[in-house]
């Protein structure tokens, strides 16, 4: 009867919610898992780097690694690497790391300053991303992350981009 009863308790891994890779209890939604998308664009929104990153962790954290993702480009004359000249971010990347990470990379960093630039000002640079969240958010499995597996919904994302691109080249 032992034996029995033994078999019919549950183990100490039954029952518990497997937790997905890459998710975070997200602040917004009610604690529930969730992932963040970290962008890089061009002037007119073309994707240029996606991170993917846990939805309770800071922006900031992705920062250099979203700079990192950025391909580099190969001029055929020069065989010289170009990076982004500039780039333009909104007050929470104001900290120390972030502008030192802008110019290790030889970018000219214009991040918006705490207590010291107006979010008006942002806002013309800052559309342009909101813009390109809005055009990957039209592919309905990146709304909601239904893959258990970060690398299927990092291949989804990137196949999003990549239509992004072909749509832009089209015109």
């Amino acid at each position: 009867m032992e034996s029995r009863r033994a078999r019919l308790e549950r183990g100490p891994r039954e029952g518990r919610k497997k937790r997905e890779e890459g998710t975070g209890p997200n602040s917004c939604d009610k604690g529930k898992p969730g992932t963040k998308r970290h962008l890089i664009t061009d002037r007119t929104g073309i994707p240029l780097a996606v991170v993917l990153g846990p939805g309770n962790r800071h922006d900031t954290m992705a920062f250099e690694a979203v700079l990192d993702a950025v391909p580099a480009i190969r001029t055929p004359a020069r065989h010289r690497r170009h990076r982004p000249t500039k780039l333009h971010a909104d007050k929470a990347y104001d900290i120390p790391r972030c502008w030192a990470a802008c110019r290790a990379r030889r970018i000219v960093p214009r991040i918006a300053r705490k207590r010291i630039d107006s979010s008006e000002t942002l806002g013309r640079y800052r559309w342009v991303i909101e813009r390109t969240h809005a055009w990957l958010n039209q592919y309905r499995r990146l709304i909601i992350r239904y893959e258990r597996h970060l690398a299927h919904y990092a291949a989804l994302t990137s196949l999003a981009c990549a239509l992004i691109c072909w749509n832009y080249l089209t015109r």
